[in-house]
């Protein structure tokens, strides 16, 4: 031992480094699985064995707070091609322990399946390049001033380290070489090394953390806190993003509506305009506390004009050809079917007539006269012997009474009012629910305008629109060109296929720049996983994520939060039937 320190002495010499000699202690005894260094006592543990996922700044539970406790760790590289032969011996070995059991009948052994699963997924990451492994060891030393307390402070390093699944032993027989690889030499004479990945041995550091990268943005609105940290997780969707739109999927019940009204709020508080597409009446109340505007289509007095022009300053190129070409679009949608071409000539016929009846044209000067309606749309059609079949498949839908009668007054304002703008819908018939939303989204789009004020747009329940073939284009297409007029489109929905099994649905998700996923029902979890590119770990969190908690994925970051509000935003975001529920 002494020939140990005076070697080490003599090389910190050699380099100008000399060390002082009331740092050495006058006496080390070692035992089998401890050791007294002067007056004090120590003993060496090691880490053997790893659970199949680690959290961040894993090492910082191998340590007991109160306590003297040292942790070394020891990382080499490996070559691509060590690592590749060291895996193929390590499956080599689980599968001949697994054909070994089999053979003589007995149970498969969970622990093994699990490890030969591992080396399989890991020795195909590291053949495409996508993983690197290292050569990991993992030392503690306890200190204590008597054996009993020695004693105790161990048992509880292995009771934390043991509650998350990481194996921690004594270096029986090896406490000098144990205490040689914890003392700042950067030497292991114990060896005692598991092969790991770059992800896992990255994990161990102190300072790793699983909260958002600084700077914290000035703008962000509060999300929720660290499930791991317990650090606010402040999100901006405005700053520096490719675009401003999100995408929001959970199950029913896991507080995606409560997670929205809690958005809205904090949207608001930094002067967003905020308008809501509410199928299910939910955002009433809270348009009421902050002043806002409600519109209820499908009411009394209440009703839509696909056919009505936007305002001059807000309309693009071609606008009165678009706006014909939409009542197209809309007609698909209510009739639910594709038009032939033949029927959607005609169609384009029947709107030219009564725009020029109503004396509008291309002209913005005209702009601002009364709008044909659906119903003089549907008689044009009776007019021409080659319309009216399609007149008669849309009577029932354009008459008296209807969303698109003409005697009562338009079902929102032309121009932008009140910071929160909420379209009601719970009063539309679910037959129209479609085109009611589409005509909604298409008259919120036409009071948007380059250089407007910030607008969020936020459309609850959007499977009603994607599983329309036109509103879920429709939908698209506002993903796309949202930023162009400062505006995120914010889609909530809790079918998760109708967004990951349509390739309307996938390009929604693609422009959403912020992805917000809480918990999911079983049977959507491996799409949810595929679409999102979610680790194991990621998958595991959603699939048994609690009320409130949700998994943020944004501009490279993963971040696992649980929603939480004050209690005045708590009394606005409730919903169902109990005072404690979110949906």
């Amino acid at each position: 031992m002494s020939r140990f320190w005076n070697a080490i002495a003599a090389r910190r010499a050699r380099r100008g480094r000399a060390l002082e000699a009331d740092l050495w202690p006058d006496t080390a005894t070692f035992e089998m699985r401890r050791f007294r260094a002067g007056d004090s006592w120590g003993a060496v543990l090691l880490v053997t064995g790893y659970p199949a996922t680690l959290p961040w700044g894993w090492a910082d539970q191998l340590t007991v707070p109160g306590s003297r406790v040292s942790l070394a760790l020891h990382l080499d590289g490996l070559p691509a091609q060590v690592a590749a032969m060291q895996l193929q011996r390590r499956r080599t070995r689980l599968e001949s322990q697994r054909r070994y059991e089999s053979a003589r009948g007995h149970l498969e052994d969970p622990a093994v399946e699990a490890a030969a699963a591992d080396a399989a997924d890991l020795a195909a990451q590291v053949a495409r390049g996508h993983a690197q492994l290292h050569r990991q060891a993992v030392y503690l030393t306890v200190h204590a001033e008597a054996p009993a307390e020695l004693d105790l402070v161990c048992a509880r390093v292995r009771s934390r380290a043991a509650a998350t699944m990481i194996d921690v032993r004594p270096a029986t027989a090896r406490q000098l070489p144990g205490a040689i690889s914890v003392a700042p030499y950067g030497v292991d004479p114990t060896g005692a090394h598991r092969t790991v990945d770059t992800a896992t041995a990255a994990a161990a550091f102190p300072f790793a953390s699983p909260d958002l990268p600084d700077p914290t943005p000035a703008t962000g609105v509060l999300y929720g806190l660290n499930m791991y940290s317990g650090a606010p997780v402040l999100w901006d969707r405005w700053a520096s993003m490719d675009n401003h739109n999100s995408v929001l999927i959970a199950r029913s019940g896991a507080g995606k509506s409560y997670f929205t009204k809690t958005s809205i709020l904090r949207e608001l508080y930094q002067g967003v305009r905020v308008v809501v597409v509410d199928p299910e009446s939910e955002y009433r109340a809270l348009a009421a506390h902050v002043g806002g505007t409600v519109h209820r289509p499908g009411s009394a007095g209440a009703r839509l004009r696909p056919l009505t022009m936007p305002d001059a300053g807000a309309a693009g190129e071609d606008e009165f050809a678009r706006r014909r070409l939409f009542v197209g679009t809309v007609v698909e949608t209510l009739l639910g079917e594709r038009l032939s071409g033949s029927e959607a000539a005609v169609l384009q016929r029947a709107a030219a007539a009564c725009y020029e009846a109503a004396g509008i044209s291309d002209d913005p000067g005209t702009w601002g006269r009364r709008a044909p309606s659906m119903a003089d749309v549907a008689d044009a059609l009776t007019a021409d012997p080659a319309g009216v079949d399609l007149a008669a498949r849309l009577a029932p839908w354009v008459g008296p009474g209807t969303v698109f009668d003409t005697g009562t007054a338009d079902a929102g304002p032309q121009t932008p009012g009140s910071p929160l703008e909420v379209w009601d819908l719970a009063s539309v018939a679910p037959e129209l629910a479609s085109v009611v939303t589409l005509l909604v989204l298409d008259q919120i789009w036409r009071r948007l305008r380059p250089g407007g004020p910030r607008t969020l747009v936020v459309v609850d329940e959007a499977w009603l629109m994607l599983r329309t073939g036109q509103g879920a284009a429709w939908l698209s297409r506002l993903a796309k060109s949202a930023r162009k007029r400062n505006t995120g489109l914010a889609v909530v929905t809790q079918d998760a296929e109708d967004v990951t099994g349509s390739e309307l649905g996938r390009t929604v998700i693609h422009n959403s720049a912020t992805q917000i996923l809480m918990r999911q029902a079983a049977q959507a979890i491996d799409s949810i996983a595929a679409a999102f590119k979610l680790t194991a770990a990621e998958t595991a969190l959603i699939g048994s994520a609690r009320l409130g908690e949700g998994l943020l994925l944004g501009g490279g970051n993963h971040v696992a939060f649980r929603a939480i509000a004050s209690p005045e935003e708590h009394q606005l975001a409730l919903t169902g039937l109990s005072a404690g529920s979110r949906s």
